[in-house]
């Protein structure tokens, strides 16, 4: 059953977690109530600990087209205060850059400005082939905010991104692959069926080793290389006591196959 709020709705399939946008009239237009209640859905996200992955998309052939510019010119707002609104942001888009899950964006139709930091911030994009990319800000006198300065750079290199911001330019699904944003293009129809797919793949995996995995890879381009053994150290004290290490182990010893293994569950979802 999906729960159904006033930007998006929430439901569960399985193990995987899914946060549709429902305002396709508005391609989704990121405005105050839908950032507070992807604020308000992540904790239940995090505390559920049955969930191995999420999935988060758009409804009527569009992702998200970015900040909602009619409703904050209709705000007149002191300067401080809108520093401090930006800054607000990122009590949850720094929780939902660091969920302890893989997070798959389903990406149909236009991700631009901070929707395309919204996709950004997942670990996987599957794009569907008319999906449109774009660091739009420029067009209209801004600068990426959304943690788009963080994000993009880390993906495509410092050139590329500076590219990409300072002409504010539109990319296909094609080249988005090419330069490393998206990992799959799939025609529109076949979209959800293909993240879905590849979502399932995780129910087997054990969520602290892939939770502790993307934590430290997170931190990996700014934290010497002492601080990432010492994390590393860590985790795999962690990872070595859990009861899915030790299962797994049992099952590799007793020639099983392990619960986990990408490769075959790969060979398996392609068609005949």
């Amino acid at each position: 059953m999906a729960e159904t709020f006033q930007t998006l709705t929430y439901e569960i399939h399985g193990r995987t977690g899914v946060i549709t946008f429902t305002r396709p009239d508005v391609r989704h237009a990121l405005d105050i109530a839908m950032r507070e209640e992807i604020a308000a859905i992540l904790p239940r996200i995090r505390a559920n600990r049955d969930l191995r992955s999420l999935i988060i998309t758009g409804s009527g052939g569009a992702f998200c087209a970015g900040g909602d510019l009619k409703a904050l010119s209709e705000e007149e707002r002191p300067v401080d205060m809108n520093r401090e609104r930006i800054a607000l942001l990122h009590t949850w888009f720094t929780e939902l850059s660091n969920l302890e899950l893989p997070v798959i964006a389903a990406v149909d139709g236009p991700a631009f400005g901070a929707g395309f930091n919204l996709a950004l911030a997942s670990d996987f994009v599957l794009a569907s082939t008319r999906a449109r990319f774009c660091a739009v800000f420029g067009r209209i006198g801004l600068v990426p905010d959304l943690g788009g300065f963080f994000l993009l750079p880390r993906i495509v290199g410092l050139s590329r991104a500076k590219e990409l911001v300072m002409t504010a330019r539109s990319l296909g699904a094609e080249e988005a692959r090419d330069l490393g944003i998206v990992l799959e293009v799939h025609e529109p129809e076949a979209l959800m069926e293909a993240a879905f797919t590849f979502a399932r793949r995780f129910d087997d995996a054990s969520r602290l080793a892939a939770g502790m995995s993307k934590a430290i890879l997170n931190q990996s381009l700014h934290t010497d290389q002492r601080a990432l053994a010492d994390q590393e150290a860590m985790a795999q004290t962690l990872c070595l006591a859990s009861d899915y290490h030790k299962e797994a182990v049992q099952r590799f010893i007793d020639k099983q196959p392990l619960a986990f293994d990408w490769d075959r569950m790969t060979a398996k979802d392609k068609p005949a």
